[in-house]
């Protein structure tokens, strides 16, 4: 079998702002077509390496291609074939819908812009509001806004930097309908959340921290890579209870969901002999649960070290 045609393939991209080393060494790989989460916390350095890949900043070190053209010496023809939704709402408030896409269209000098743009407007259900100014949208019509003008010039890679953030469940739900929709045409997606409701979505995720790549691979094995068991329990005083299975050996995290305990570690054995004890005194219901996302990446965080301390100390 053929490997997979990679769409973006980076090696060592490593970023240096004055002191602080931002991303550090970072490799990563997206096959064409998929949808490719990348994951990590506010101030992780996903923004960073994002737009390094896509030719947008310049690297102090490591190298790579994206959709066949070298980041350091081809960027322009990288932009020319990616479309980027940047965090924050980019377009022109004072303008109306149909204006902003059309004068996207004039930037691209695209061939057939108003019929291009009265496709945009229909395929994002937009045409019934293109007069409307776009200062005056709400989140979710901001980001199908922001969404057509990325894809109006049909680029090949969809570089998508947290695009839910601030919206309504809604919203997200149909933004990502139509993220399926676009990678069914082919279209790769690069995609970075912190949202695992999103993440569960992706093809494969790549997870970022403190400017270093802690773990990447298909979703739904990042829990086994990791080696996580997880019990769930709950039951009376859930609050003494987690207190004192934080300091069990062979527990080695415990996350709560509301009323409710995720208790993991990497040591199965372990765990399953401070489960037995707790469970000998029938006072909470246990049960065995398979690892998830949201277990796995509590774990990594728990283990990477924030590489602003340095920095923060020499100030």
């Amino acid at each position: 079998m053929n490997a997979p045609e990679m769409a973006i393939s980076v090696r060592g991209l490593t970023k240096v702002f004055g002191d602080r080393k931002v991303v550090d060494d970072f490799d990563m790989e997206v096959p064409k077509g998929a949808i490719y989460g990348f994951l990590g916390p506010n101030g992780s350095g996903k923004t960073t390496t994002i737009r390094m890949m896509c030719g947008l900043l310049t690297p102090n070190g490591g190298q790579g291609q994206c959709l066949g053209y070298d980041i350091l010496t081809e960027s322009r023809r990288i932009k020319e074939h990616v479309g980027y939704m940047t965090q924050k709402f980019s377009l022109y408030e004072d303008l109306t819908i149909r204006e902003n896409l059309d004068f996207i269209g004039r930037m691209y000098r695209m061939k057939d812009r108003r019929k291009k743009v009265d496709q945009a407007l229909l395929d994002l259900g937009l045409a019934d509001r293109a007069k409307q100014l776009a200062g005056t949208l709400s989140g979710g019509w901001k980001q199908r806004l922001a969404l057509a003008a990325c894809m109006l010039h049909s680029p090949q890679l969809l570089l998508l930097d947290e695009p839910t953030a601030g919206v309504d469940p809604k919203a997200r739900r149909d933004f990502w309908d139509e993220i399926r929709r676009l990678s069914a045409r082919g279209v790769t997606v690069l995609v970075s959340t912190h949202y695992m409701d999103e993440a569960v979505q992706c093809d494969a995720l790549a997870y970022i921290a403190y400017g270093k790549k802690l773990i990447s691979g298909p979703a739904a094995e990042i829990p086994k890579m990791i080696g996580l068991s997880t019990w769930r329990v709950d039951g009376p005083d859930i609050n003494a209870l987690e207190a004192e299975l934080r300091t069990t050996p062979g527990v080695g995290q415990v996350a709560r969901f509301g009323a409710v305990l995720h208790v993991s570690g990497t040591d199965a054995a372990a765990l399953d002999r401070a489960v037995s004890a707790q469970k000998k005194r029938e006072t909470h219901n246990w049960k065995r649960k398979e690892a998830g996302l949201e277990e796995a990446f509590i774990y990594l965080m728990a283990g990477a070290s924030d590489n602003f301390t340095e920095f923060a100390g020499k100030a």
